[in-house]
């Protein structure tokens, strides 16, 4: 990993693997559209704060653009050790974002939350998946600034989710009490 990023435009670029991590939100906005405009109705609830609805906006309007630009000038270290221990981190985060896509097209969430598929393991999958996806691609191109890309989105859902569960809270009452007793807000982070 070098001080100075790399910058070149090329076929074996990251893009490829951001191409593939905005392939994996197609299930659930073309299937489902009815629950997508539920889950972006717990953003405009007057249970999120200011702070909490900007870090999220910024997730969307700073991080995933530059995630992008940066990918097409970013190549991956094709036959290098950080190629081989960040693709399989990509993977498994594409794989949960794939599985939520499949999750929120499939399953009716009117009256409950959703509770099914990757949600029993953590209640923000999306976000995590996010995560590993934008950590597996900064190591497998050895991007230090990649890598500081998925340190900000996390750190910023881990602050702007709070209020998407509190409107959740509202929006549920105690099933998604009872939810957030027996369900982790992150894969492999235990419950405080």
């Amino acid at each position: 990993m070098s001080l100075v990023p790399a910058f070149e435009i090329g076929i074996w670029n990251a893009w490829i693997l951001t191409l593939f991590m905005f392939l994996t939100y197609i299930p659930g906005q073309l299937i489902n559209k009815e629950a997508m405009n539920k889950i972006n109705e717990n953003w405009i609830s007057e249970e999120v704060s200011r702070t909490e609805k900007l870090l999220a906006n910024l997730t969307h309007v700073l991080i995933i653009p530059l995630t992008i630009i940066y990918s097409v000038f970013l190549p991956l270290k094709l036959g290098t050790a950080w190629l081989y221990v960040g693709i399989p981190i990509y993977f498994i985060g594409l794989i949960m974002n794939l599985m939520v896509g499949i999750n929120i097209a499939t399953i009716p969430f009117d009256k409950q939350p959703i509770t099914k598929g990757v949600y029993r393991f953590s209640r923000h999958p999306a976000y995590f998946g996010g995560f590993l996806i934008f950590l597996g691609i900064g190591i497998a191109c050895a991007s230090w600034v990649f890598l500081l890309l998925a340190v900000a989105w996390i750190v910023m859902w881990q602050i702007a989710v709070s209020g998407e569960e509190r409107s959740l809270l509202k929006r549920y009452g105690d099933s998604y009490r009872e939810y957030m007793n027996r369900t982790p807000r992150w894969i492999g982070i235990p419950k405080s």
